[in-house]
């Protein structure tokens, strides 16, 4: 009996079809992806095992960097009280600013004050691209009868009446210790008694009491994650 051929097939594979796929998805993400800017203060935050996630609403932000300079900034979700903050400061300074100068630190992302009251009309009459060749002195704290971060957080706490805000510390490594006080003397001076410290997340130590918590935690029914 003869032996039956089965023709053979082709084993190829039109991939055609499937590079246009790949590659109009690959578009749609470019397109679409929102790229993390850069941050306009440098700050080498020290380590920490907290694991809790520093909000990024309802947030006034005193950042300290390692040549003891400090600076202040609102999240950028909150525009009105962003204006509140600038209309009691220039108020209360007769500083003269106008509504351009006060709209520089409303509108742009990530805008923060780093200046003397003397220098803040000047300050806000620069551009975002201006102010990257602008070395900035920093609010005044070292001194305690002329502490200017006092008066920033005053109108920080008159801007959020009525509400929740989160007060967050985020000092670089090394910061010397004068101007963290000062910062200390800011709060309690205005009466805020809780704030939190933005450090850098990094993993339990193994064999310490915490790591034995946790290791043990998923055993423990009704335990709830912090």
């Amino acid at each position: 009996m003869p032996k039956v051929k089965i023709p053979r097939k082709s084993t190829s594979v039109d991939m055609t079809a499937m590079c246009d796929v790949a590659f109009l998805l690959l578009s749609f993400f470019i397109l679409t992806t929102k790229f993390k800017p850069s941050e306009a203060l440098k700050v080498t935050t020290p380590s920490s095992v907290a694991t809790k996630i520093a909000p990024d609403k309802d947030v006034v932000l005193i950042t300290l960097d390692r040549d003891g300079k400090v600076f202040l900034s609102v999240s950028d979700q909150n525009k009105t009280q962003k204006e509140k903050i600038l209309d009691e400061i220039n108020t209360s300074k007769n500083l003269g600013l106008t509504p351009a100068e006060k709209q520089n630190f409303v509108k742009f992302p990530s805008s923060y004050i780093g200046v003397p009251f003397s220098q803040l009309k000047s300050y806000l009459g620069h551009t975002p691209d201006e102010l990257k060749n602008v070395t900035l002195a920093g609010i005044p704290v070292k001194d305690s009868s002329n502490n200017e971060l006092v008066d920033w957080v005053h109108a920080a706490v008159t801007a959020f009446e009525g509400t929740r805000f989160n007060l967050l510390v985020k000092g670089d490594d090394a910061a010397k210790y004068p101007s963290f006080q000062g910062i200390i003397r800011a709060f309690k001076k205005n009466d805020q008694m809780k704030f939190s410290m933005v450090t850098n997340p990094v993993a339990v130590p193994t064999g310490t009491e915490l790591y034995k918590i946790n290791m043990a935690a998923p055993q423990n029914k009704g335990a709830a994650a912090e």
